[in-house]
């Protein structure tokens, strides 16, 4: 990937037509069925379908190996101007999700004044 410009990368999940939480299994069907469907021999050699063949033979080979596909997921093309808000939610949901575990808490500092000023306005409400 170091030197290739970065604006000719492809989202690999969307080249391989799954989910970005597709498990191995969908991951290998999906291959195996646009590797048959855009297989060069079959389209008399035309360069776009070998193009198209070797898109899907790089996306197979970064996401079907467990640490590619990590390195991808993490340090991957983002085009995030491409992306559905479904899409990108869908593609950074374990980032997201997981911020509590990065000690992001869900009563923050900046949370905690507001939250005493309601308990003492509750507090003076029932006096």
């Amino acid at each position: 990937m170091e030197g290739e410009d970065i604006s000719t990368h492809k989202d690999h999940y969307k080249v391989l037509e799954i989910d970005y939480d597709a498990t191995d299994e969908k991951i290998r069907l999906n291959y195996r069925k646009l590797a048959l469907k855009w297989h060069p021999d079959k389209h008399g050699g035309d360069t776009a379908v070998t193009a198209k063949f070797q898109e899907i033979n790089e996306a197979y080979k970064v996401l079907s190996d467990p640490d590619k596909r990590l390195d991808y997921d993490l340090n991957g093309n983002y085009e995030i101007d491409k992306y559905t808000l479904r899409e990108y939610l869908s593609r950074f949901k374990g980032m997201i999700l997981t911020s509590n575990g990065l000690g992001i808490s869900h009563t923050s500092i900046w949370s905690q004044p507001l939250m005493e000023h309601n308990k003492f306005k509750e507090k003076r409400g029932s006096e």
